[in-house]
């Protein structure tokens, strides 16, 4: 394949930092310009935690018919590292079927919004980690980062991961981002972008149950 799908891959510098709410906010900001949209999960756990799983809402934000099989290949219960998921499952991550799902989705719409799981080093199998699907897909990157107190390291750690392999990083979002920010946000928001030469966009919370009031975030 020569080139990637148009479309972009959101990761985050860990778990719980606002990933599937950036992509839900990309995909629904596509789908409101009238943009066929595709979206992408490798892997979900914590199904047994109950709620909304992350594949639901994404396809939800993007307004798609994907069913969960399309969008999810790999769904565990126990809240645990997808290799792990897969081991208690009894079975084993298939990089060639990730790539194979990614790319069919794709071929179905304009634009595809994949999300990662958990930081982008965490491992799908001992020996393929979410960086290297990022890299297989061949697409940009938009990085999650809380705007708190240490997401300076961390963000500037998860950019230079991505660098190192060639990776385009096409921005930083910090989530969810107050109202009222004070001297850390601010500060952080500054560093991140001079010191990881990036952009950096800003999202604050948001209902997850009003899409139609979500703040637009442009970035494919």
């Amino acid at each position: 394949m020569g080139g990637g799908p148009h479309g972009v891959f959101v990761t985050g510098t860990g778990t719980e930092v606002g990933k599937t709410v950036v992509a839900a906010a990309i995909a629904r900001t596509l789908a409101a310009d009238g943009v066929r949209v595709a979206v992408f999960k490798p892997a979900v756990s914590g199904l047994d935690d109950g709620g909304e799983p992350d594949h639901a809402l994404l396809r939800r934000a993007a307004g798609s018919e994907q069913s969960d099989d399309q969008i999810a290949p790999y769904r565990y219960g126990p809240p645990v590292a997808p290799h792990l998921g897969a081991e208690l499952a009894g079975e084993r991550i298939e990089p060639p079927r990730l790539i194979a799902a990614a790319r069919a989705a794709a071929d179905s719409a304009d634009a595809l919004v994949c999300e990662g799981v958990g930081g982008l080093l965490v491992p799908l199998t001992l020996g393929y980690l979410i960086r290297d699907l990022a890299r297989e897909l061949q697409l940009p990157l938009v990085v999650a980062a809380t705007p708190g107190l240490g997401t300076i390291n961390h963000t500037l750690l998860t950019v230079e991961a991505a660098r190192a392999v060639g990776l385009d990083v096409r921005a930083v979002v910090l989530t969810p981002w107050p109202e009222g920010p004070g001297a850390v946000e601010t500060s952080n928001r500054e560093a991140i972008e001079r010191l990881g030469r990036v952009p950096v966009e800003l999202l604050p919370l948001i209902d997850l149950d009003a899409p139609d009031g979500w703040p637009r975030l442009e970035l494919i």
